[in-house]
């Protein structure tokens, strides 16, 4: 099991367990199979409802996030499980994927453009579906079509993203290039 910590250990703004969030976190790194020596440390930063959620170093993995992406939607400042496993199980398969030489071209996270961070995130989240993190498809695919357009083309890219396990960055690139294409019109 991954070495996992969560800052803050006791939480002031929200109804959070630092615990529960170790807990669900070290199941969810064994389900998408982040080696057991692995440190991870999750820093929640729960003033804040937004939602952002991101890796900030790989060894250690760091994830930096909102109080709101762990937040329960239905229940304001009460702790998610499937919210922490969506959010955790993308953000390690992404890991995975960098450290894997795969995505070795891939550029830094503030530098992914928005269509292909959107690609990278149905490529994660098919993989976490497919390890038994319960996650919402529909979701992803209203998402994607909104970058990529509703076409029979987006479509199908979203099913191969959807399936796929393992794609290279390359691969990634070159499928966001077919859809862009499929979209500008003929003059």
């Amino acid at each position: 099991m991954a070495k996992v910590s969560v800052e803050p250990s006791e939480f002031h703004y929200v109804n959070f367990d630092a615990g529960e969030i170790t807990r669900l976190v070290s199941e969810v790194a064994d389900l998408v199979g982040i080696p057991s020596d692995t440190e991870i440390q999750v820093k929640v930063d729960e003033t804040t409802p937004l939602g952002r959620a991101l890796v900030t170093s790989l060894d250690p993995i760091v994830i930096a996030v909102e109080g709101g992406a762990f937040e329960n939607a239905k229940a304001p400042r009460q702790l998610s499980d499937r919210s922490v496993r969506d959010v955790v199980s993308r953000l390690l398969l992404k890991v995975s994927d960098r450290t894997s030489g795969k995505f070795a071209n891939a550029p830094a996270d503030a530098e992914v453009p928005l269509a292909h961070a959107v690609a990278w995130d149905v490529y994660a989240v098919g993989r976490a579906a497919r390890a038994g993190i319960d996650v919402s498809k529909p979701r992803r695919l209203y998402h994607f079509r909104n970058r990529h357009g509703f076409t029979d083309v987006a479509d199908a890219a979203f099913e191969t993203l959807w399936t796929a396990n393992d794609l290279s960055w390359d691969e990634l690139d070159a499928l966001v290039a077919d859809v862009a294409a499929a979209k500008t019109p003929v003059a």
